[in-house]
């Protein structure tokens, strides 16, 4: 709210408790002021300046009347040919937004871009690059040596009960050992498990996981829920049609559901309703809770070639209805084999978001409110110019496995896919984190402001980012985006909001506030240019004529006392020190008697306006005599105020 009250103290001739009790009857009787209005009155009586109008709009624009707020911004652009500060055209950009006038809006903010030259590629290809080596060097990685064949396709990450669980073509065990894929040369992938340490070294030999899992075709990417009782895991499909054009290496992929019987064999394979004839599902991942199965697939509805989507496991199995993870997580291209740690971080493969080689590791936290957090690639050594995927990690030991079609030696040649073993030795870093942080100020007292209000907004997207409050100091911090630009809003009941916009791509960035008050109590002695919130009344160099910026701040005094005609003030006129003390005492009183002259022909009772002159006895600054000074420095010394004085 715009405005300010007038709260009068008298002269102590009467008991304190007669004082208060007459202050708070003035206090009411005056009420609050909002000074929209007097930018109103004074704007009608013609008197227009860049200041006034643009105040004027802004009044409109912080409390969200946007088609008003437009109707003065207009006339400030109107009237100022293109202006030189940035915020109006946001602000204007904004409003025209609001109101559904987009193209004239995109036109405001191209201009704005146009003023402030932002970076349009927030992230550009050197930062990627930047944030994948800043990931990079986190982890100590090693070739599983038991199970690598650079002539044989293995892979997996699931862990239980000591044991790690993978699939691979390397016969071992296999029933179907003669047949083969005719797609790959080699035989079927079945699934196995070897006993693993705590540091996942192999400590016995691989055997074919026992039960009625296995099939003509391929078996891989097993899951388990905690209890070790129930099997996901993916399985080759294929059609009546498929059989009779013998196209078998077009089939497709399911995902299936066992159960483990009292003997420790996996027996009630059954074929999931989430599955199709004619698209795969598969690599199967469970949350945290076990209820929402996560999995990829390359079903209608997806954003690309393959994207992760996830399904509610209700009560007693039951699955609802699957659900894309949407294009923050899947692209046009390849995102599979899911994998979720405890703390609901979702790491993936894929070869659409900006990686290293081929499949790149990605990680994203899922949020308890449905959003996500910013999706970060891995980095070296987990990433490569290879294929690198199918990578799972234990949360308490750092631990984990992921595979890769890497050559161990060199960069430029590719093997069959292994699996490697790994050692997480420093925790992820969010290389999209960044801070800002300030304090909010009373502007004319230094006072901080606690229980600011500051909000963020994504400028791209104009949405609000986030809200909070200053604390007890005034100060606020607040993480954000290091790649987006944010409009930051101060806002005080009973102060003037202001906004500023965030730099992009700093790791930190201090932005303060000073916020003007616009309503207060004002006692005797206060200067009430400042309790209006005005510039003070300026005269040109050894002159004391009104020069119209001048007369149109000075309607802002008149219209004051025409809503109060029982307040009485004392013009003050001052001068610079250029000049002798006497000439300018007799300067600064022609000053003061003109602004005074000015009120009275404009209808203000005389008998409620004293002036004085005082010269340069009172500078603001250091422009004293013999110190050279600019223009603009001797400018603030020439000045008028307007001292509250008693009744």
């Amino acid at each position: 709210m715009f405005g300010f009250s007038f709260l009068w103290v008298f002269p102590e001739v009467v008991a304190q408790e007669k004082k208060i009790q007459k202050a708070e009857e003035s206090y009411n009787h005056y009420n609050f002021i909002d000074a929209r209005e007097i930018y109103l009155k004074v704007v009608e009586k013609g008197h227009h300046s860049e200041e006034i109008l643009t105040k004027l709009a802004n009044t409109y624009y912080f409390n969200a009347e946007y088609k008003d707020a437009v109707k003065w911004y207009n006339q400030v652009f109107e009237e100022t040919q293109n202006p030189t500060n940035p915020i109006l055209y946001l602000r204007y950009a904004q409003s025209l937004k609001a109101i559904g006038n987009t193209e004239e809006a995109d036109a405001n903010f191209e201009k704005y871009n146009s003023l402030t030259n932002p970076d349009k590629e927030n992230p550009g290809l050197e930062d990627y690059k930047e944030m994948i080596q800043l990931n990079s060097d986190r982890y100590t990685i090693k070739a599983l040596e038991e199970l690598y064949d650079e002539e044989q396709i293995t892979y997996g990450h699931t862990v239980h009960d000591g044991k790690l669980i993978y699939a691979s073509t390397s016969p071992l065990e296999r029933s179907f050992i003669d047949i083969e894929d005719g797609w790959t040369g080699m035989s079927y992938m079945s699934l196995y498990e070897i006993p693993i340490d705590t540091i996942n070294e192999p400590s016995g030999k691989s055997k074919e996981l026992k039960g009625k899992i296995e099939d003509k075709y391929h078996q891989s990417s097993a899951v388990y829920t905690q209890d070790g009782e129930t099997m996901y895991f993916t399985r080759s499909n294929y059609t009546a049609e498929d059989k009779k054009n013998k196209k078998e290496e077009q089939t497709y992929l399911k995902i299936y559901r066992a159960q483990k019987n009292k003997k420790g064999k996996w027996t009630d394979v059954e074929d999931l309703p989430i599955n199709g004839k004619d698209f795969s599902t598969a690599h199967p991942a469970l949350s945290p809770d076990e209820k929402t199965l996560y999995f990829a697939s390359d079903r209608a509805g997806g954003e690309g070639e393959t994207d992760i989507w996830k399904v509610a496991i209700e009560e007693e199995g039951k699955l609802g209805t699957p659900e894309n993870l949407g294009s923050q997580i899947n692209t046009k291209a390849r995102e599979s084999f899911p994998f979720m740690t405890k703390d609901s971080t979702l790491y993936f493969s894929s070869d659409g978001h900006f990686g290293l080689g081929g499949l790149d590791v990605f990680a994203i936290k899922l949020k308890k409110d449905g959003t996500y957090g910013n999706l970060v690639n891995l980095g070296e050594p987990i990433n490569s110019p290879a294929d690198d995927f199918s990578y799972g990690v234990n949360q308490e030991t750092r631990y984990g496995f992921f595979s890769s079609n890497r050559n161990p030696e060199t960069d430029t040649s590719f093997v069959k896919t292994n699996i490697y073993s790994f050692k997480e030795e420093k925790p992820l870093k969010d290389p999209y984190i960044a801070w800002i942080e300030g304090c909010v100020t009373d502007k004319d007292t230094g006072e901080p402001l606690p229980e600011s209000d500051i909000t963020l907004t994504e400028l791209e997207e104009n949405e609000i980012y986030k809200s909070l409050k200053t604390d007890e100091e005034g100060c606020y911090k607040v993480e954000i985006n290091k790649y987006d630009t944010y409009l930051v809003r101060a806002e005080k009941e009973d102060y003037d909001s202001d906004e500023k916009v965030s730099t992009p791509k700093l790791e930190k960035q201090t932005i303060n506030f000073q916020l003007k008050r616009n309503k207060q109590e004002v006692t005797p002695g206060v200067d009430l240019a400042k309790v209006l919130n005005i510039p003070m009344i300026y005269f040109d160099f050894d002159k004391f004529n009104i020069r119209p910026d001048a007369a149109a701040d000075l309607e802002k005094v008149y219209q004051v006392l025409l809503e109060y005609p029982e307040l009485r003030i004392n013009i003050r006129s001052h001068t610079d020190s250029r000049g002798s003390h006497a000439y300018n005492e007799a300067l600064s009183e022609r000053r003061a008697k003109s602004t005074r002259k000015y009120l009275i022909d404009k209808g203000i009772d005389p008998s409620r306006l004293e002036s004085e002159g005082l010269g340069e006895t009172e500078l603001v600054n250091e422009c004293k005599d013999d110190v050279p000074c600019s223009v603009e420095k001797h400018q603030e010394n020439r000045r008028s105020e307007f001292i509250i004085l008693e009744n």
